[in-house]
C-alpha cells in the first residue's frame, strides 16, 4: 500500500517500531524507577513470610535468608514484567494508531480523484 509520499510501505511496520521502542521506554523506565522498589517490597513481603514461619525477630540462619532472597527477586522480576510489558503494550498501540491515521489519509487522497464536483 504506498503511503504519503508514494513510498511501498509493510502492512505492521510502524507497529513494530512502536512495539519495539515502547519495550526500549519500559527498560529504561525499569532501571531508573522500578529495580530498587522492586527489591524493597520483595524484601518486605519475604520477611512478613520468614517471620511468620519462624517467628520474629528472624534468625541469621540459612532459610530465612533464602525466602527473603527468593522474594526480594521475584519482587524485581514482577517490576520488571510490569514496567517492560506496560511500555511494549504502550508502543504497540501508538504504532497501531499511528499507522490507522497514515493507512486513513492515503485511502482519502488514492481515492480524491473519483469525487465529481457539479
Amino acid at each position: 500500500m504506498p503511503n504519503i509520499r508514494g513510498l511501498e510501505a509493510k502492512t505492521g511496520e510502524i507497529t513494530k517500531k512502536g512495539l519495539y521502542t515502547g519495550v526500549g521506554a519500559g527498560l529504561v523506565l525499569f532501571a531508573l524507577a522500578g529495580l530498587l522498589p522492586g527489591s524493597f517490597i520483595g524484601g518486605v513481603i519475604g520477611m512478613n513470610i520468614a517471620g511468620s514461619i519462624f517467628g520474629l525477630p528472624l534468625t541469621a540462619s540459612l532459610l530465612p535468608r533464602l525466602i527473603v532472597a527468593v522474594s526480594m527477586l521475584t519482587g524485581v522480576i514482577m517490576s520488571g514484567l510490569v514496567f517492560v510489558s506496560g511500555g511494549a503494550i504502550f508502543g504497540w498501540l501508538t504504532g497501531t494508531v499511528i499507522e490507522t491515521l497514515i493507512a486513513s489519509k492515503t485511502m482519502t487522497m488514492g481515492h480524491a480523484h473519483t469525487v465529481k464536483i457539479k
